[in-house]
């Protein structure tokens, strides 16, 4: 899944320059006043950077299971980080041993 940085990264490699604001305007309903259509421009642009996200340039080709496997990489391990450290933070190391009532006997 792509943020939006990505996303303004990948239409700048076709040469189109948009804010996160602007695009973030295409995710918003219909509805809300600041709703804006995605035309075919940017989504021509947004097509064309990620061919070369992906596959590289002729100069410097990729290879675009590499781009993808080391993206999917970074993005799990970042995801674990940030879990373990909110699972640490929420962890109360002062508690006692308890004694459980409902414990099989030996």
């Amino acid at each position: 899944m792509l943020r939006d940085d990505e996303i303004v990264e990948i239409l700048k490699l076709a040469d189109f320059n948009i804010s996160k604001s602007e695009l973030g305007a295409f995710f918003r309903k219909e509805n809300h006043p600041n709703y804006r259509e995605c035309g075919d421009q940017v989504l021509r642009n947004f097509l064309n950077g990620l061919v070369v996200h992906l596959r590289g340039t002729k100069e410097k080709p990729k290879f675009p299971g590499d781009v993808l496997s080391t993206e999917v990489t970074k993005a799990v391990i970042k995801n674990k980080t940030v879990y373990k450290a909110e699972q640490r933070k929420r962890m109360n190391t002062d508690i006692t041993n308890v004694k459980y009532k409902n414990k099989k006997k030996p």
